[in-house]
């Protein structure tokens, strides 16, 4: 199979038109934005952003599963930290690079892989399927998190007074099946190693577990509201857990 080719996307806005507006959208938290009332003019043009050579994508070769947080191409819409919006494009996160990458349109199979440093945000559109409906997930930096991770992304699984985030972390397992290749080299494993955070509203981060016991102990205030919703919802996913918080935790309107 071909390689995919990233190109390194400069993600410097080029020409002063691009600064002339800033989208009403922008102003919305980024969970709550319809892009498809927006006009393409109000969007930085990522036409104007590509600058760079082409650069071999990593394969992680010998190795098993996958580093991405969805392995499918998902619709994304990308904000900058200065609040302007990308138009809507085709996206993989990549955990273990800790990488964005674009899908180049058709009729190329190739990808791009976006400089992110001026990126603050991405919201992945998941189509419905036979796992629960659709939904549109928001991801953004790690800034309450210890210093060395800041630049990560976490997803918001839930905000109100109380936050909880999922920490996306991959890793490699070396020979983890113990097998061989044709070629020789050992097979190593890449796993899921991410965490789950419940942010209180004094700022406190604490690792927890999806179940109703952790969440209680780590946000007492909320026990009997979490114990009511979840009795309601029974919650088997961590989208299901994110709607109990949403229940027994409401956003401020």
């Amino acid at each position: 199979m071909k390689p995919s080719v990233r190109l390194l996307l400069g993600l410097c806005l080029a020409g002063a038109s691009a600064h002339a507006q800033t989208s009403n959208i922008a102003n919305l938290p980024v969970a709550q934005r319809d892009y498809s009332k927006e006009g393409a003019n109000d969007y930085a043009n990522l036409s104007n952003l590509t600058n760079g050579a082409p650069h071999l994508l990593s394969r992680h070769p010998n190795t098993v599963g996958s580093p991405y947080a969805d392995n499918r191409w998902l619709t994304a819409h990308v904000t900058l930290a200065n609040k302007q919006p990308l138009l809507p494009m085709l996206l993989k996160y990549d955990v273990l690079d800790r990488a964005l990458v674009m899908r180049k349109e058709a009729p190329s199979p190739d990808s791009v892989e976006l400089n992110d440093s001026k990126v603050a945000s991405f919201v992945l559109e998941e189509p419905a399927s036979a796992l629960g409906p659709a939904r549109r997930r928001l991801f953004r930096r790690f800034e309450e998190g210890p210093a060395a991770r800041q630049r990560d992304y976490v997803e918001v699984l839930h905000e109100g007074r109380y936050a909880l985030l999922k920490h996306h972390l991959k890793q490699i397992k070396r020979e983890g099946f113990g097998g061989m290749y044709s070629n020789g080299a050992p097979i190593d494993e890449i796993e899921d190693a991410s965490v789950y955070y419940l942010r209180t509203p004094e700022g406190t981060l604490t690792p927890v577990k999806l179940t109703l016991k952790a969440l209680q102990a780590a946000a007492p205030a909320l026990a009997e509201p979490l114990k009511t919703a979840a009795a309601a919802q029974k919650p088997r996913s961590e989208a299901g857990w994110g709607a109990v918080l949403d229940a027994a935790d409401p956003a401020a309107k």
